[in-house]
């Protein structure tokens, strides 16, 4: 059996202090859902965590959380919200990197790369990762699809770009060593119970194949 291990996605933690973009609420869960998750996550090596959109509760409520407890993850935030309120800025996410945090990109204006073309595609797939790489004072070398959308177009110059990893929000398995990496998105009504669930499922050859069948289908449109 090929290994496979489980990418567990948060994004807010708390109480936003900015506005949210229309369906986002649902990615937003109190401190107490995040703290509780953490500790049973905290127990299952074979999970990777990461963190979207660059919110301030990274700096201010997931990594104190994750440095007691000796965890690790990756940090996308979006670049042209750093240091706006509500978003992580400068120092927090040079404090991320100082506890062993790694930083990725999700892109300039959090929007769908598949409808971008030319300049406005550079402008989330190279400017955003230059300016994430100044403002973090480390290379960028990985990086998330906003909103889980991506093409064939999309990752072939993500790939000619030299990221070393990209994440998607697939919500399957991922291979360890595999370059496009699937992800699961902790939602408002989750908990340890059903984050317990996802990690532990084991999805029948039927609907893996069905799974695996959709995602090449976006790989290649």
């Amino acid at each position: 059996m090929v290994p496979q291990h489980k990418n567990i996605c948060f994004h807010g933690i708390g109480t936003p202090n900015r506005e949210l973009e229309p369906g986002e609420q649902k990615y937003w869960i109190t401190q107490g859902q995040f703290e509780d998750i953490v500790e049973y996550l905290a127990k299952t090596p074979s999970v990777r965590l990461s963190f979207d959109d660059g919110n301030a509760s990274d700096a201010e409520i997931a990594l104190p959380t994750l440095a007691r407890r000796g965890l690790r993850a990756t940090f996308f935030p979006v670049a042209s919200r750093i240091g706006h309120t509500g978003s992580i800025d400068r120092d927090g996410l040079r404090e991320l990197v100082r506890h062993g945090m790694d930083i990725g990109s999700h892109g300039m204006h959090h929007q769908s790369w598949r409808r971008l073309t030319g300049a406005d595609l550079d402008e989330e797939l190279v400017l955003a990762r230059r300016l994430i790489a100044e403002e973090s004072g480390v290379a960028v070398e990985t990086a998330a699809c906003p909103l889980g959308e991506y093409d064939r177009r999309v990752l072939a110059r993500l790939r000619r770009l030299g990221y070393s990893r990209v994440f998607t929000s697939d919500r399957c398995a991922a291979r360890p060593g595999s370059w496009l990496q699937a992800r699961y998105s902790v939602t408002e009504d989750d908990g340890p119970d059903s984050v317990r669930a996802t990690v532990d499922q084991h999805t029948p050859a039927t609907a893996a194949a069905i799974s695996f069948g959709k995602r090449l289908v976006k790989r290649w449109r």
